[in-house]
């Protein structure tokens, strides 16, 4: 099980001095550029759908295109090893796999502001996708830029730039496509956001690539080794199979050797957590609008109100880990996500009132930042160092996949029961983690004792 975070060591004024550095700085723009493209695909989406009178059940089933981010672990080994032409030779390994991403965004974005939601449903879905799984593979490179950029003591602070950065481009993209949309309509707004890509390309351009004299030679890998020693494959074959043990097999391997049978039930655990809070996310905004609401009434209180009680909630988060430890902040976590989606269920039954509105998305982004920062840090003392890039994709991968894959028929189940049923059982989604959580803690105990 991963350890508890040790004391600080430095002063504040030390500990404050970090975020002044190059590297940590730099981060900010790429936390930006990663997080862009994330609303744009499904929050904003929907609202986007909604408003032009496409059906629940139809914005439910886009909850799917969001399937990409979670199952980007399978070409994360790509990403690490393959050379892209002129790119690579031009920027290195790790820009030359972002820009190659941002220039897809960039042109799928646009593409999409072009494209008639009643008309053009299918190709506007495409579009969706292909952003998605461009977006999926930039957070495979800038997460291994960010690793790599700097030293092990600087990660924190690179982590927290990142994500400040993170939840800039989700008010953007949030609030500001609302309030854009709301202006000068869905067009403009979506190909200004497509503009806000050169953010990314700035920072391309800006950081240098970052050098990693500790990155595994695969040829060096003891899976490697003992099937060049057997093997009787020869050349592209036997080139060919040594890649796949080296980049793909070793590093699932090694987080089985070091966890034996308790992988299974962290696994399970990665997976479900936020299966409570993905599994409603798609049906969040459609509440609003069917209630009433206005996109400049959605767009002030989830996007500006909700981001920066996103952002307390991380930091309340960090510091509730720091004073009770991991574990117990886990399921506070868990347990946060599980009450906050019964609130939506209480908004569901209340006329349009804006304070019904305020106190249902506090608590809901309060808990989604405090339980994002807490399952962060957990998931980050599951990973070894040997394998981050990939072991870390996997993660991240797992951790969306089951409530993006729930979130699927989430329109249908509206349609069919209502929005209060549908927020009980999302909310009732949550009890296998706490119950998980519960049961790792209980271990733990049992073999301290």
């Amino acid at each position: 099980m991963p350890t508890e975070p040790s004391a600080p060591r430095r002063s504040w004024r030390e500990a404050w001095a970090v975020y002044t550095r190059p590297t940590v700085l730099r981060m900010l723009l790429l936390g930006f550029s990663a997080g862009l493209p994330f609303m744009l695909v499904f929050s904003t989406l929907t609202a986007w759908l909604r408003s032009e009178g496409v059906s629940r059940t139809a914005i439910g089933f886009f909850a799917w295109v969001g399937i990409t981010y979670s199952i980007k672990v399978l070409w994360a080994p790509v990403v690490d090893r393959v050379r892209l032409p002129l790119l690579t030779l031009w920027l290195g390994q790790r820009r030359g796999w972002m820009l190659a991403a941002q220039t897809i965004i960039l042109l799928g974005l646009a593409g999409m502001a072009l494209t008639d939601p009643l008309t053009q449903l299918t190709q506007l879905a495409v579009l969706a996708v292909v952003v998605a799984f461009a977006s999926a593979t930039q957070d495979i490179t800038i997460d291994a830029f960010r690793i790599e950029s700097d030293a092990v003591e600087f990660q924190a602070a690179l982590a927290g730039t990142y994500v400040l950065g993170y939840r800039l481009a989700l008010l953007a993209t949030g609030a500001g496509a609302l309030f854009l949309a709301d202006a000068v309509g869905w067009t403009a707004a979506y190909l200004a956001m497509a503009g806000l890509v050169v953010v990314g390309m700035l920072a391309v351009a800006l950081a240098p690539e970052p050098s990693s004299p500790d990155r595994l030679d695969i040829e060096k890998e003891p899976l490697v080794i003992a099937f060049r020693e057997r093997t009787r494959l020869r050349g592209f074959a036997a080139d060919m199979g040594a890649w796949i043990l080296g980049a793909v097999v070793a590093p699932f391997v090694d987080f089985l050797r070091r966890f034996g049978w308790l992988a299974l039930p962290i696994l399970a655990l990665i997976g479900l957590y936020k299966a409570s809070d993905l599994s409603m996310a798609a049906m969040a905004n459609p509440l609003y609008l069917d209630l009433g609401y206005s996109l400049s009434q959605i767009g002030a209180v989830s996007g500006l109100f909700g981001v920066a009680m996103t952002i307390s909630g991380g930091l309340v988060g960090g510091v509730m880990v720091a004073r009770f430890g991991l574990m117990p902040m886990l399921l506070a976590g868990a347990v946060g996500i599980a009450l906050t989606n019964l609130a939506f269920a209480w908004l569901a039954t209340m006329q349009p009132v804006l304070w019904a509105l305020t106190i249902t998305i506090t608590g809901d982004n309060f808990f989604v930042g405090f339980s994002a920062t807490v399952f962060i840090a957990w998931m980050s003392g599951l990973v070894s160092r040997r394998y981050t890039a990939t072991q870390y994709a996997l993660f991240s991968s797992l951790m969306t996949l089951p409530g993006k894959f729930l979130g699927g028929p989430s329109g249908w189940i509206v349609d069919q029961a209502g929005y209060v049923f549908f927020f009980f059982y999302a909310s009732a989604l949550g009890i296998p983690a706490m119950l998980l959580v519960i049961w790792l803690m209980m271990r733990r105990r049992s073999l301290a004792t």
